[in-house]
């Protein structure tokens, strides 16, 4: 896997992401569903995301692969993209077990979402922001994207996010209950995985909870965002192609 390492240490797997700015375009989201795979697979109780970039956790959309498919009309290709992506974002949303990203630094628009699929969220203070420029873009989340973020922070907080595009520190993000925890410089991963460690339940039990508690999120994907797509998603980014 180019794009991503894996360790494991009684019952907590590390997944990393290590592809640059883990921008997500096919062969990143494939091979991130390859390892969900993987580690599902196996007996790891606890799954643990980050990045190896020092300063970046992830930021979202692979622009550099998605506006030349655009551009073409591939509306086809586009789509099944995105596809690829909601895909991705239902599938940790249900992980078989407790996850915590721990963001070691920038979580922008797709980068940011990502995080929230997580049932944790740890961030390093001092080094990175976590933002939704959406709306200066002027593309508007998905709403399944919209019902992952929802279940991950106050909704007076993500309102100001999304409507203003502010960026947030590590105790910013603490403050404001988008992330459980700001670590300061050097502990993150010392912290995240400490608290990890407390997580080691029952696997089907923490399945169930999961199925349970975010059925919105699963009717938004598997419903609303389809709908979304057929209406003709796609024209939002055509401000960002032109």
């Amino acid at each position: 896997m180019p794009h991503f390492s894996c360790t494991v240490d009684q019952g907590v797997t590390v997944l990393t992401m290590d592809s640059g700015e883990n921008r997500f375009n096919p062969d990143f989201l494939n091979e991130y569903s390859a390892a969900l795979d993987s580690i599902e697979a196996g007996n790891t109780q606890v799954l643990v995301l980050t990045s190896s970039h020092p300063k970046v956790f992830s930021n979202g959309i692979d622009l550099e692969w998605v506006l030349p498919v655009l551009r073409s009309r591939d509306t086809e290709r586009f789509y099944n993209y995105l596809s690829l992506m909601t895909a991705l974002m239902r599938r940790i949303t249900l992980f078989p077990m407790p996850t915590i990203a721990a963001i070691n630094g920038h979580a922008f628009a797709g980068g940011a979402v990502l995080s929230c699929c997580c049932d944790f969220r740890f961030m390093q203070t001092g080094r990175g922001y976590f933002c939704l420029p959406e709306v200066d873009l002027g593309v508007p989340f998905l709403p399944g994207m919209i019902a992952v973020l929802k279940k991950a922070m106050p909704l007076s907080t993500l309102e100001e996010l999304q409507y203003t595009g502010k960026r947030l520190s590590g105790d910013e993000c603490a403050s404001r209950g988008v992330v459980h925890t700001a670590c300061p410089p050097g502990t993150l991963m010392e912290q995240a995985l400490v608290f990890a460690q407390s997580l080691r339940k029952r696997r089907d039990v923490i399945a169930e909870m999961k199925r349970v508690m975010y059925q919105e999120v699963i009717h938004a994907i598997d419903e609303e965002d389809r709908r979304k797509m057929a209406s003709g998603w796609d024209k939002w980014f055509m401000g960002v192609v032109l």
